[in-house]
């Protein structure tokens, strides 16, 4: 990490739920929150806890210097709504295949 840059993983206690347009596309009690310097608060859900089947695989890819690359998946009516990191760099490697949404619901 760059000096002054942090990423923090914890394991989240709370239920995260994530919804779009009434639907449930993934609910988890498992989830991990990663907090990185300047940015807020992201919840990494198993894939086990996210309905994937709703979900299409985009050929959209992002590289951060701190994670690695991430590949993203699109709603019909949400492009790059989601991503993963398949191969994350050492320092984040907890969050190997975990899913983020730019939106969640910790109830």
């Amino acid at each position: 990490m760059s000096q002054g840059h942090t990423i923090t993983i914890d394991k989240n206690d709370e239920h995260v739920r994530v919804a779009r347009g009434g639907q449930v596309l993934a609910e988890s009690d498992r989830a991990l929150v990663l907090r990185e310097t300047g940015c807020p608060p992201r919840y990494y859900l198993p894939p086990e806890d996210v309905r994937l089947d709703l979900l299409t695989a985009s050929d959209t890819h992002t590289y951060c210097p701190f994670k690695g690359t991430a590949s993203y998946w699109s709603l019909p009516d949400a492009a790059d709504l989601v991503w993963a990191y398949p191969d994350p760099k050492p320092d984040v490697a907890e969050i190997k295949d975990h899913l983020c949404f730019y939106e969640v619901e910790v109830l």
